[in-house]
């Protein structure tokens, strides 16, 4: 799992680039909006997550019906 360090390193921000991007999110959406924005984003990386296990837990069934033994 990446840290937040991780990824500020990948994405090669400093800390006067991250202050410029947060004043221009204040700007363009206002106080107000941004905790509604962050729910949804919120719900979204959920959503997604979920969706994945799904994926993972479809991958490994057939996988584990194989190792059963059969009567």
């Amino acid at each position: 799992m990446m840290t937040l360090n991780g990824i500020l390193l990948f994405l090669n921000l400093g800390t006067g680039e991250i202050i410029l991007i947060v004043a221009i999110i204040l700007l363009l959406f206002g106080g107000r909006k941004i905790p509604e924005l962050m729910r949804g984003l919120g719900k979204g990386v959920k959503s997604f997550k979920q969706g994945m296990n799904e994926v993972e837990d479809e991958l490994k069934k057939p996988l584990e019906d194989l190792d059963k033994p059969e009567k």
